[in-house]
């Protein structure tokens, strides 16, 4: 059976008949979607690694469109925030899906074994590619052995130590080892940023947010950028943009209205930054 086949097997077969959603060890789940859905602004709860076995996704990142579905994965860095929404999915063929999150220790210690040879520069924060038959077959060997609790105690931490190795030795090892050179920083850096997803609508003072962290505004602004590659004030206008332009499908007001409630004084100031961010007025992102 070729592994992408199997794959989309196993994770049906562990969701079952009742749920959507199921964890299948220490920070691995599978899912599946039997219907297209609305986009939705969320962000990974921490650097991720998913792999589509059937049907597609699209996500909206730092106004850039990613479409992907079976047979690619993706990569994205420490709780950036997007705009997703499944778009290929039905009760016949639902969207299958891999999720494991990507631990900086684990990381850490499979890098003095590899090369450290110059690799091509890593995407900003988050990339899709093909998932190779390297990085599958040690997917399917874990969702095998997650069949038997004692198989998957034993055998696991050494299937998801290579599915680590195949990320690191791939041609993007270089942003995965991003995820572990902002580990040191990550506990205090992530109580700004929940600050900021929670307060978006906000004003926002970066000094405020260093005393938060424990850090000085230098270091802060150096850790925060390493962790999310944006400043403080450019990853709060994400948050606000890829809100309203949620808002705005989902026809929740008139853009002014939305322009205020996700934080902006001006309107106009809204409609330019929407513009560059999206290549689009948000008068035309409303249907």
């Amino acid at each position: 059976m070729e592994p992408l086949q199997e794959l989309r097997q196993l994770i049906l077969e562990h969701v079952g008949d009742v749920g959507r959603k199921a964890t299948v060890g220490h920070g691995v789940s599978v899912a599946v979607v039997d219907e297209p859905t609305s986009p939705v602004v969320a962000a990974m709860p921490g650097p991720t690694l998913a792999i589509v076995a059937q049907g597609t996704m699209r996500t909206l990142f730092n106004g850039e469109p990613y479409e992907y579905g079976a047979g690619k994965y993706l990569i994205a860095s420490f709780d950036q925030p997007s705009t997703s929404q499944v778009v290929q999915a039905a009760p016949d063929e639902p969207l299958a899906i891999f999720i494991m999150e990507l631990r900086p220790q684990a990381i850490a210690s499979l890098l003095p074994e590899a090369s450290t040879a110059a690799r091509p520069p890593a995407d900003d924060g988050f990339f899709v590619r093909d998932a190779t038959p390297k990085l599958l077959d040690p997917v399917v060997r874990l969702l095998r052995a997650a069949r038997c609790p004692d198989d998957l105690r034993v055998l696991g931490p050494s299937y998801q130590r290579e599915i680590l190795w195949r990320l690191i030795t791939g041609d993007q090892g270089a942003l995965v080892r991003r995820i572990v050179l902002a580990n040191n920083s990550l506990a205090h850096i992530a109580r700004a940023i929940g600050w900021i997803r929670e307060h978006y609508h906000e004003p926002l003072n970066v000094a405020d947010l260093a005393r938060l962290s424990g850090m000085s505004s230098s270091s802060f602004h150096r850790h925060f950028r390493a962790a999310t590659a944006a400043t403080p004030i450019q990853y709060q206008k994400t948050i606000r943009l890829q809100t309203a332009r949620t808002l705005l499908w989902a026809r929740s007001g008139s853009v002014t209205d939305i322009a205020h409630r996700v934080g902006y004084e001006s309107p106009s100031q809204f409609n330019r930054d929407y513009r560059r961010m999206f290549g689009t007025s948000p008068g035309r992102d409303t249907p």
